[in-house]
């Protein structure tokens, strides 16, 4: 084999070693995800709790970076102080150094199992964790063929003269090999391909030990900067833990490097495998970081406190979104559970332009101006959810997820229809009735605040019925869309009655106040369309009586003999 297809095969490999990590890190998500947030949340009682249940997770996502940024998420919203997700993150360190102790040893009997058996599963069930599980043992299968092919094809490099320059002048320099190792982890987003892929190399006879190390390091330093990377957007609070988890491995990495020769001499004592001494130097690192750094978590956070200070409105403003976290796109439950989440924020912001609909139509015309603001608010944060939802659709929904999605998606957007209305018809009629100086009549008037405030109880009957699912209470919610149909009725009659009398505010006010009432029962109709889909699934509706694709008119039946 040439040296050009020698490289281009562990290019390959490698490539392979990388997507097979990313197809275990997705299956464990979608099938654990929701567990595996919950245990991560859990992580605060003690920085030991922290440090073990960073080891678990990341064992199952191998991937630090991931359980990195779920950390991050969850700092972000005030749920983990950054003294309790150090711990954390430096539990995913090690995490990561013991899978890659597993997968090091020569597993190579388990590839056709694994392979075999998680594409029957994979293709076979029809959805849920059984789907999920496959793809976790084809991604195993794929990074263990991947680490044998690398083995295989790295061999005949150690007698390369074409390759013997380059190794040879990073062993000479083994701060820039650091450096090399560290981008090359940045770029591949995974310090622990780049363990497995020197290991490999270094088993195979193509690195040196001492080089080996040092590129080990240098995946540990690399392996925190994806995470402080992807965050450079988030609020302070959420970038401190990823940054403070970077500056120990620096540190670290910079504490051994001065000793590397030294440590380097005693790894033969354990075992005398090459591949085997470079995952035993990588899980001794993590370990004695953790061991130096678990201590020391909360003046290391208190250093990134002031690295990183709370700025004055921490959080996100009006229009932008609090809730929506990317990370979790992978984990379909907590994603829709978050853009629900932002749905009920975006509502209640709906909820306070309908309650001051109120003032500004009758007492406080000043409010429009308050209210037409607050729509702009409601327009780019439905934005953001819609956008959110749709990169969501992207990935593999099961059917309760893509019900779920549906509901979420089309509550958002009946909100910003609400809003609309509020904005552009009732502001408008509160606009021309300051303009023209009316006066509802005291009869009118109180018509319209009860029919004003009927609407606002059902705005958070439907909120009740987004957020539960529950059949009772969309059977309620539906049953007042006819309430609402038959006091639209009444307060007609009555308006109409008050015209026949005569009376002169009713007379100036009569198209206003029947736009009101129109415009009110157009909201509730939005508000009320989030029940279907529940009293649907739960078989409460009738089927229509329509005909697919014929929409005439029956021909009326002839007389029967």
């Amino acid at each position: 084999m040439s040296g050009t297809l020698t490289l281009l095969t562990i290019a390959g490999a490698a490539a392979l070693l990388l997507w097979g990590v990313r197809m275990v890190r997705t299956g464990m998500t979608r099938a654990f995800g929701s567990a595996l947030h919950r245990a991560l949340a859990s992580g605060t009682a003690s920085p030991m709790r922290g440090f073990g249940v960073g080891v678990g997770v990341t064992a199952l996502l191998q991937s630090s970076t991931a359980t990195a940024l779920i950390v991050s998420s969850f700092a972000g919203r005030g749920l983990l102080a950054t003294a309790a997700a150090l711990p954390v993150l430096l539990g995913a360190d090690v995490g990561t150094a013991v899978v890659a102790q597993v997968l090091s040893f020569d597993l190579s009997w388990l590839v056709p199992v694994l392979i075999l058996g998680g594409v029957v599963s994979f293709m076979s069930a029809g959805g849920g964790n059984r789907r999920h599980l496959g793809r976790v043992a084809i991604g195993i299968g794929l990074m263990l063929t991947a680490l044998g092919v690398i083995r295989a094809a790295a061999a005949p490099l150690s007698d390369s003269a074409a390759l013997a320059p380059v190794i040879a002048g990073l062993a000479g320099e083994p701060w820039l090999a650091i450096l090399v190792a560290a981008l090359f982890t940045w770029l591949a987003h995974s310090s622990l391909a780049i363990v497995l892929l020197v290991a490999s190399l270094a088993g195979a006879g193509a690195v040196p030990l001492p080089l080996a190390f040092a590129l080990v390091l240098g995946a540990n330093a690399g392996g925190g900067v994806p995470a402080v990377v992807m965050t450079l957007r988030a609020a302070p609070a959420a970038r401190r833990a990823p940054l403070g988890n970077l500056a120990m491995r620096v540190v670290g990495v910079a504490l051994a490097a001065l000793v590397l020769t030294q440590v380097a001499a005693l790894m033969p004592l354990v075992e005398a495998a090459p591949a085997r001494q470079v995952v035993n130097f990588h899980i001794a690192f993590n370990l004695a970081l953790a061991i130096v750094f678990v201590p020391l978590a909360g003046p290391v956070a208190r250093l990134t406190e002031r690295l990183l200070p709370q700025r004055p409105a921490d959080g996100a403003a009006a229009d932008e979104p609090r809730y929506l976290d990317r990370n979790a796109l992978e984990t379909p439950p907590v994603a829709l559970a978050a853009a629900a989440r932002e749905t009920l924020r975006l509502g209640e912001i709906v909820e306070t332009m309908l309650r001051r609909s109120m003032d500004a139509i009758t007492t406080d015309p000043e409010a429009a101006h308050k209210i037409s603001a607050l729509d702009e608010h409601i327009d780019r944060l439905y934005e953001a959810i819609k956008l959110y939802l749709i990169e969501l659709s992207r990935t593999e929904l099961d059917a309760d997820e893509s019900r779920r999605y549906m509901e979420v998606l089309t509550f958002t957007t009946n909100l910003e229809h609400v809003g609309d209305i509020i904005d552009n018809s009732l502001m408008e009629l509160a606009a021309k009735r300051a303009r023209h100086r009316l006066k509802f009549s005291p009869q009118g008037l109180e018509e319209i605040r009860a029919f004003h405030g009927r609407v606002v109880a059902n705005l958070q009957l439907a909120f009740n019925v987004f957020m539960s699912d529950d059949v009772d209470m969309a059977r309620r919610l539906l049953a007042e869309k006819s309430a609402i149909r038959e006091a639209e009725l009444e307060t007609s009659s009555s308006h109409f009655e008050r015209l026949r009398k005569g009376s002169t505010d009713a007379i100036e006010t009569s198209g206003l106040h029947l736009d009101i009432i129109r415009d009110l029962k157009r909201i509730n109709a939005h508000l009320t369309s989030v029940a279907y889909p529940i009293l649907e699934a739960a078989g409460e509706l009738e089927e229509s009586r329509l005909r697919n694709g014929d929409h005439r008119p029956a021909a009326p039946a002839k007389d029967a003999d």
